[in-house]
């Protein structure tokens, strides 16, 4: 990857207040900064204004050449423009992901299926198999929970959906926090905190 310029922050989380992947992913973006001061860094906080579902005449206008799309069709892409335009513009993602259900928060899914275009974000091969067009970019996911251990087998389904998800985007270097399990361990911000630490940034901006 080149040299880290900009930074993208998303928060998934319904919670403001006390909400542990909010402070913990502020708590990384702060160190960031504090490392390269000139790193730009933008705030997505989906947690707070979830992006607009996808729907018939989303899925419409993404399959339409944009060469023959209408007005109509122009304005409901206009989101997801913006959206990607964004993400395609960061160096390092930085994502507050908390379990919810088992799964990944209804915000973040909305984030990713508007982000997620065939022949801009990914396209498919001559085998049909997708490829990513958004190489080059490193993740940091701060994953939280009330009670799901992350990466417990069948029960936490949100770690291998937003692992695949970026895969698919060509975001393939991803490093997981773990700040699950706080109802079970005392310890579980005070890990992740230690994790945050312990993040090589000479290697993330170099």
């Amino acid at each position: 990857m080149a040299t880290a310029r900009s930074i993208l922050h998303i928060n998934s989380s319904a919670r403001v207040a006390g909400s542990a992947s909010r402070a913990l992913t502020n708590a990384l973006v702060a160190r960031m900064r504090a490392h390269a001061p000139d790193v730009a860094v933008t705030h997505r906080d989906v947690g707070a204004h979830p992006p607009s579902f996808v729907t018939e005449a989303w899925i419409g206008a993404s399959f339409t050449p944009e060469e023959n799309r209408t007005d109509a069709q122009r304005a409901a892409l206009r989101e997801s423009d913006a959206l990607i335009a964004e993400l395609r513009a960061s160096d390092v993602l930085v994502i507050g992901a908390a379990i919810y259900n088992f799964g990944v928060p209804a915000s973040l899914k909305s984030y990713f299926d508007q982000v997620a275009r065939a022949g801009v974000t990914f396209r498919y091969n001559e085998q049909g198999v997708p490829e990513g067009l958004l190489e080059n970019k490193k993740a940091f996911v701060v994953v939280s929970s009330g009670g799901v251990p992350m990466n417990a087998p069948g029960y936490d389904l949100m770690t291998p959906h937003v692992k695949t998800f970026l895969g698919l985007l060509g975001i393939t270097d991803v490093t997981f926090i773990d700040a699950s399990g706080q109802m079970k361990r005392d310890d579980a911000s005070a890990s992740a905190t230690e994790a945050i630490e312990a993040i090589d940034l000479n290697a993330v901006f170099a």
